[in-house]
């Protein structure tokens, strides 16, 4: 049972760290063109 007054706070500090990687990434624009990245490689050069 003491373990899990380590465990919860741990789970949700990861938790928001992974929601502010994801908020990060989505305002910094990298998810704004996913046909062209797909396109991209099967291009030749």
């Amino acid at each position: 049972m003491d373990i899990l007054y380590l465990l919860v706070p741990l789970s949700v500090v990861l938790a928001l760290l992974v929601i502010a990687a994801l908020g990060w990434a989505i305002f910094r624009g990298q998810f704004d063109d996913l046909e062209r990245e797909g396109a991209r490689i099967l291009e030749n050069d």
